[in-house]
């Protein structure tokens, strides 16, 4: 790890297991919110988390590397989408964790109250940058959910994000939070974007802002519109639509 934020600030914090934080916190429909710091002010503000929050722990490791792989037609009609905040939009990945051999293909989509609503299937780690005739059957159910023609549409890999992600539980709101850093971006296309400099924390919880979103606004920030996968294709492709992401974009990406 390039950062030593997470290191210092959660080594003291007791941890917790997968199974039971998927039963004190699975928010699979939630509010995400989504902060853009350096390290030196992510270090500040984790070196004030509630001394009970606890730290999601696997095999003796809380720092898990993920890599997603994200779908998209070849005219980028979910990035499209999602650029111009279409209500109807969806989001198709391979979540890969690379630590355990585990993979999921998911499909996110917006729900009432601007909620997220993510649902997955189980997948083959080695099929993550492609799409199997049942993961092709599972994205098709849910475009036509949607009421997008999935027939209409060729689905290809389109961007690859990797990260090291620590998980935290806050007990008192039952919500979760994550910590993302080392972050790459690369395109299909061969182009990459390495932001070693930079953390996002992004906390997960009901419609009720956690303890950890007012923790961060005591210290002078507030959510920021970032997507790994809108803002990442953005920054590497500075053709495409991006007033949604402008402002992390000129911030963070220049």
């Amino acid at each position: 790890m390039t950062s030593t934020v997470l290191d210092t600030e959660l080594r003291n914090h007791r941890s917790i297991d997968l199974d039971e934080l998927v039963r004190l916190a699975s928010l699979q429909t939630r509010v995400d919110r989504k902060y853009v710091l350096a390290r030196d002010e992510a270090n500040s503000v984790l070196s004030d988390l509630d001394p009970a929050t606890r730290v999601l722990e696997i095999d003796g490791i809380r720092n898990l590397a993920y890599e997603s792989v994200y779908f998209d037609t070849p005219d980028l009609l979910s990035y499209r989408l999602a650029a111009h905040a279409r209500r109807r939009r969806f989001k198709l990945r391979t979540r890969a964790y690379v630590d355990t051999a585990q993979a999921f293909l998911e499909m996110k989509t917006r729900g009432a109250n601007s909620t997220t609503v993510k649902d997955r299937l189980d997948y083959d780690i080695e099929d993550r940058e492609t799409l199997t005739p049942e993961g092709r059957e599972y994205a098709d159910a849910a475009l036509d959910g949607l009421g997008i023609d999935p027939a209409r549409l060729e689905l290809v890999p389109t961007l690859v994000t990797r990260y090291e992600r620590m998980t935290l539980y806050i007990a008192s709101s039952q919500s979760r939070a994550t910590i993302d850093t080392s972050l790459s971006w690369s395109t299909s296309r061969g182009t990459t974007l390495d932001r070693p400099d930079l953390v996002i924390i992004e906390t997960k919880s009901g419609l009720r802002t956690s303890e950890v979103d007012r923790l961060l606004w005591a210290h002078g920030h507030r959510p920021s519109t970032i997507s790994k996968f809108g803002t990442g294709l953005a920054a590497l492709n500075p053709d495409l639509p991006s007033n949604k992401w402008a402002r992390v974009l000129r911030r963070h990406f220049a």
